[in-house]
């Protein structure tokens, strides 16, 4: 694929994401949806077949990555199609690299909003209560938890998997410098 054209096209739409998904904590269908369109076309484009096979591979891979969290309740269904889309744009070979940066970032955005006050740890240490402490009240830990509709309390992993993917895609393309 032609680097400096798949970051063209991608970085627009995955800014439009971060912003939405900061604002509202939403990650629209059209741009999700279309941005994984998008990647399927490039694919076939620029790879064929086989290009496209492995742009479809790519983005099942990483969206099974999200399943577990995302039955969990620790993640939401854009999250899961953002990332199937990325996916898509990285394929098969860097998608054990998407997701260790998208990991990455998600812990650095969520530690830095955490040190910052942008987000509760309120769940977080009922968690981790819940896990080490044989003494803790676990029912009465849940009821006292905040709603889960309030903002404070989820983090925009939208820009975790945004910049994951871009950092994907530069390493992709420059340091690794694919055959």
């Amino acid at each position: 694929m032609q680097p400096v054209f798949t970051l063209c096209i991608t970085i627009p739409v995955l800014a439009i994401l971060c912003w939405t998904d900061c604002k509202y904590r939403r990650l629209p269908n059209a741009y999700t949806l279309g941005l994984a369109v998008l990647g399927l076309v490039w694919r076939f484009l620029f790879g064929g077949v086989p290009g496209l096979m492995d742009g479809i591979f790519g983005g099942l891979v990483c969206a099974l990555f999200l399943l577990i969290p995302f039955f969990m309740k620790g993640a939401g269904g854009g999250d899961v199609k953002m990332i199937a889309a990325a996916g898509i744009f990285t394929g098969l070979r860097y998608c054990v690299a998407e997701m260790l940066f998208v990991s990455l970032t998600g812990l650095f955005l969520g530690l830095g909003m955490l040190a910052f006050g942008r987000v509760r740890s309120s769940r977080l240490k009922h968690w981790l209560r819940t896990l080490f402490d044989w003494r803790y009240d676990r029912r009465q830990g849940a009821e006292n938890l905040p709603d889960k509709s309030d903002e404070k309390e989820r983090v925009p992993f939208g820009v975790a998997i945004a910049l994951g993917t871009v950092f994907t895609l530069v390493y992709a393309f420059y340091v690794e410098k694919p055959a």
